[in-house]
């Protein structure tokens, strides 16, 4: 997941990053039936297929404007691909480690490292980091320790966030974060954008809130429900 976000924004600007990486909730919804078994309704699924419709006129503005990347297109998919099933497999893992966050949080920095390793030596990124010339200098490790802070803060939110709520509100916030971070990342580039790219923006964010909300009450009305239904049970 991490990997994925971090070449989808090398190759691309931060503006498209939001809908380069706008899917999450598509793919939340395509997991959510194969792994959990759990459906979603007809009008939810078509929010689902706004925000596919979103995303492609949104890359077509893109290609019109000759700044598309194909290659930063796909780590963003891949991306959304891996936060959906990061957000999903979180909620599951958490009550084997008794709702614990910091032992989440800590697995997930642990097996990072291991994980990470191989793949900067198979990429040849151990030669780049041991012939860089400023390893040593205080300015870089300062900036490496306010990161990995900033990165592991990040982390413990995400993983508190899902605890008490779900991995769809995870998914919805964070496309509300975004969409913010694209509006600051145009005026503060002073990118000028056509009206059908910030059409797309507005079609991404105004299916997922659509969603948000048909999942709320969707999911209400089965709370309800099971509450009626153990009501009776009892009588």
């Amino acid at each position: 997941m991490i990997a994925t976000n971090n070449l989808c924004l090398k190759y691309v600007g931060v503006a498209f990053y939001y809908i380069g990486r706008s899917l999450t909730t598509v793919f939340n919804v395509i997991f959510t039936y194969l792994i959990l078994g759990q459906k979603t309704s007809t009008n939810c699924i078509a929010c689902c297929a706004f925000i596919v419709i979103g995303f492609w006129l949104g890359v077509d503005q893109e290609h019109v404007a000759g700044s598309l990347s194909i290659l930063g297109t796909i780590f963003g998919v891949l991306g959304s691909l891996t936060l959906s099933l990061y957000s999903i497999h979180m909620k599951q893992v958490l009550p084997t480690l008794n709702q614990d966050i910091w032992l989440l949080s800590y697995y997930n920095n642990a097996y990072g490292i291991i994980i990470f390793l191989p793949l900067m030596v198979a990429n040849g990124e151990h030669i780049t980091v041991y012939n860089y010339d400023k390893i040593g200098s205080l300015y870089f490790w300062s900036a490496m320790i306010i990161g990995g802070i900033c990165g592991f803060a990040i982390g413990y939110a995400t993983a508190l966030q899902i605890k008490v709520t779900s991995p769809l509100t995870h998914n919805i916030s964070g496309t509300a974060k975004a969409c913010v971070q694209t509006v600051l990342a145009t005026y503060w580039y002073s990118e000028e954008k056509s009206f059908m790219w910030w059409l797309s923006n507005c079609v991404v964010l105004g299916a997922s809130a659509v969603y948000a909300r048909l999942r709320q009450l969707d999911l209400s009305k089965e709370y309800k429900e099971s509450r009626e239904e153990k009501q009776l049970l009892k009588v």
